[in-house]
Parts: C-alpha cells; structure tokens; sequence
C-alpha cells in the first residue's frame, strides 16, 4: 500500500495512491459509506493506530475492486512530508562501501548515528532553501525506515517486524558547516534538509530492503547509480543496533545512509555545489520519486506548509 500526507482544505489529508492517482481517505470514506472518523486522518495516525490502519486497507481491497473512487492526478496536488511528525529523526553516516571509499574514510565498525530534527522536514515538490551561511550544498540519497511499533533490544532477526514501511529520503547536507567541526549536526539540521516522500509505502510491499536500485538526478543528470544491496550495515542491522541504544517508537525514521556519487566524492576541480534553481530528484524502485528545487532563502515562501 502507498499512502502520502496532501495539504487540502486547510489540513492534512491522508491519500492512497492508485493506478498513478490518488484517492484521499474522505472519498474513500464517503464512498464505502463509512465515517471518515473511523480511519486515520494522516500517515502519521495510519502508524499509530492499528485499528483504523487495518480497517482502511479492508476498504481499499474493497474499493480497488469496483474502482469507485474520486481521483486526483499527482501533479494536482501538494505533498507534505510523509511522515509529519516523528518523535526521532536518526541518521546513519557512511554506510555504503562505495561511498565511504570516495570520502577517504575507513568502512565503519559499527553505524555512524547522527540526528535531524523537525525542522529538517519537507514534502515532494516542496523548495528547500539554501542557507545563507553555506556555500556547499550537497544531496544524499537515502532509503528511509519508519518504525511501526514500539521496540527495544531486538535483534536483527526479528528487526524488521518492527518496521511500518519505507519512504524515499534526500539527506541534504551543508558540508562547509558540516566539516566545520567533528559534529555533523550543524550541517545537518538546516531548514527542510530531509525531504522524505513522497510515499510511505508499507513494508509487505517491500519484502528486501536491501535489494533496491537508487539513484540521484540533478536537473536531469545521473549523479548517483547504486543499490541498497552495497550497505555496511543492512536495514535489519540498523534497527537492530539503535534499538539497543535508545527505545523506537512508532513514527520513529532511520535514514540508512547514502551510496557513492556525492558532491563531496567528487575531485575539488569538478566539484559544482547546489545552486538555486538546481532540481533533485531521488528515485528508489519500488519506493517512489522525490523531487525538490533549491531556492534563494527569499524564495522559499511559496513552498511553505
């Protein structure tokens, strides 16, 4: 199942994509003639609560079937971020082998953890603007996790039965404040720097996560080419290894690092940093496309949420 978070009316509304449409839950509700109040109103309610999570997807089986619903074309609409609240936004550095090789940087022994917060979180389409204190604006293609239930200390085994599903992720990255210290979070953490979206599909539809193409497009050019199959540490290895550091909670997202093709990877003579205007888009088999442009600060009103 695909759903995504669009902005109509004024609020949040949960939408299933079908056929390359969307379909939000208020016309499904209305027609299989049930309350919209008895299913969940965002992506983020359809994680949290189980009850309306499996009652909606009854209604589309049902639904898709007899293919009644009012829908809407993608270009129609305006995505917020897929998951729009999480209570963590955790990153995970260095974790392709490529990746790390054309950093110079050794292949980890164990995950490299770092954070996001809120404020990092955009939709598909959405403009990022670039920071006024950087000049070195990079993209990081990335496969995101989001966690489906509470755990704790579980191992790798079982440590997807955890995951709720996956979304596409660009972890954009200021590398001058970035390098600017040993912390990373400075050059992290600036305004609508994780673009997540525009689907957070189920993880039944995902049955490896470790065995997906991903690739990167600046204004149409191939920049990154990879496979989440060249991970250090696999998906499963991941929520294994925080869940022993800290408590995961449902809506909880994992950035699972970015394979090789980076800015920063590049020889300085061939280094072109992310200007305004520049178009990324972020393209995972079987998970979706997630495009943004990059504005001038002064720009970036158009995009707000």
């Amino acid at each position: 199942m695909k759903i995504a978070n669009l902005r109509r009316d004024g609020r949040w509304q949960l939408a299933v994509a079908y056929e390359g449409r969307l379909a939000t839950v208020f016309d499904i509700a209305e027609a299989a003639g049930e309350s919209v109040n008895s299913l969940p109103q965002t992506v983020d309610d359809f994680i949290a609560r189980p009850a309306q999570r499996q009652r909606l997807q009854e209604i589309c089986r049902e639904g898709l079937q007899q293919a009644r619903w009012q829908t809407l074309a993608e270009d129609e609409v305006r995505f917020g971020p897929c998951v729009l609240n999480p209570q963590k936004i955790i990153c995970i550095g260095l974790n392709y082998r490529k990746h790390a090789a054309e950093t110079g940087s050794p292949v980890p022994t164990s995950p490299v953890v770092f954070s996001k917060f809120n404020n990092t979180l955009a939709g598909h389409r959405e403009p990022i603007p670039l920071p006024s204190a950087s000049r070195q604006v990079d993209y990081e293609a990335e496969l995101a996790i989001v966690i489906g239930q509470k755990v704790s200390g579980v191992d790798a085994e079982h440590a997807l039965t955890a995951v709720a599903g996956y979304t596409v992720a660009n972890d954009v990255s200021a590398r001058d404040l970035q390098n600017r210290t040993p912390q990373w979070l400075l050059g992290k953490t600036c305004d609508k720097f994780a673009p997540i979206g525009p689907y957070f599909v189920t993880a039944d539809e995902i049955p490896n996560p470790n065995a997906l193409p991903i690739r990167t497009y600046v204004n149409g050019e191939v920049r990154q080419n990879s496979n989440t199959s060249d991970m250090i540490f696999s998906c499963a290895e991941l929520v294994s290894y925080l869940s022993r550091h800290m408590t995961l909670w449902p809506g909880d997202i994992i950035l699972t690092g970015t394979p090789e093709g980076v800015i920063l990877g590049m020889p300085p003579h061939a280094q072109r940093w992310l200007q305004a205007g520049d178009e990324v888009t972020v393209e995972i088999e079987g998970v979706g496309r997630l495009t943004n442009r990059f504005v001038e600060a002064a720009e970036e009103t158009e995009g707000a949420r």
